[in-house]
């Protein structure tokens, strides 16, 4: 009995969250170790489907570069990388769009509705939705000559989001799911970093949180330990002494520009923890960073 009744308290624990969070919309970047592992995979569809059922709007936008990897070795194609992007040639490119919206976003859709959800699978092309334009890159510039643009072919990032599809995807009890592959004003395709595609897309819906699923903790502080809360004025100051660098910056300052769109608060998360995002959201403490504008 005594169990039962630390559930029913865990239950009303949460009430003040689901509460405040009833008909809110949450946009979620999923990818990392979560995506990989069965049973993680599992918790995360949990995860959402409970979000959708008690009123929270999830919206879902999934990365799969280890996958479109794995595609191209079996295809003999070989993977470059410039400043972390990776080029995309038109072979490439097909390839990436064949992965992400025909493998990828359909296993997604497909372990969310097996978990009682009703998930929808879209790209950027569906309803227009993310209009992309070329990303423009650059050398490090010399001394004696300016920067040099570096081409990397078909990777893109968000020119425009046309979130009218989502809005009536959210309005009639479905969840989307969101490939990152973008089209430009030519018909042209472009892959486009998920991270910059959540952050775009959250700041579209204003919604109330974006979370970044990750394969670390969250931010560290220079200890090694792990902050729960960070005010955007110290994440600035992280920045300039060096204590924030490597893959977290891109996440970090994808964080601030979508609380600049309008998002109330951003979230890093550690994907290899199990339902991590209900430690997050229905615990006063968390689990991961909370960044606050």
């Amino acid at each position: 009995m005594e169990k039962l009744i630390q559930k029913a308290q865990s239950l009303i624990e949460s009430l003040p969250f689901i509460r405040t969070f009833y008909g809110k919309t949450f946009v979620i970047k999923y990818g990392g170790h979560a995506m990989v592992d069965e049973q993680l995979r599992s918790s995360f569809a949990e995860d959402v489907v409970l979000l959708k059922f008690i009123g929270i709007n999830p919206v879902i936008v999934h990365g799969g570069g280890p996958q479109i990897g794995e595609v191209l070795g079996k295809m003999g194609i070989e993977s470059s990388f410039v400043q972390g992007m990776r080029v995309t040639d038109q072979e490439t490119m097909d390839v990436v769009e064949m992965v992400l919206v025909g493998k990828v976003n359909k296993m997604i859709v497909n372990f969310i509705n097996q978990q009682g959800g009703k998930a929808v699978g879209l790209s950027g092309k569906d309803g227009n939705l993310l209009e992309a334009e070329k990303l423009l890159m650059y050398d490090t510039p010399q001394a004696d000559r300016p920067p040099e643009i570096i081409d990397v072919g078909k990777v893109g990032v968000v020119r425009k989001v046309n979130p009218e599809v989502l809005r009536s995807l959210d309005n009639t009890g479905f969840i989307p799911v969101i490939a990152p592959v973008g089209v430009d004003e030519t018909g042209e395709t472009y892959n486009i970093n998920a991270d910059l595609v959540a952050g775009s897309v959250a700041a579209a819906l204003q919604a109330e949180k974006l979370i970044l699923l990750t394969d670390v903790p969250g931010v560290l502080d220079k200890n090694g330990e792990l902050l729960s809360s960070l005010p955007h004025e110290e994440v600035q100051t992280m920045i300039a002494g060096g204590e924030i660098v490597g893959g977290m910056l891109p996440k970090i300052n994808c964080c601030l520009d979508a609380m600049r769109g309008g998002v109330k608060k951003t979230h890093i998360l550690d994907g290899r923890l199990a339902h991590c995002l209900l430690l997050e959201i229905f615990t006063e403490k968390g689990v991961g960073t909370e960044i606050l504008f």
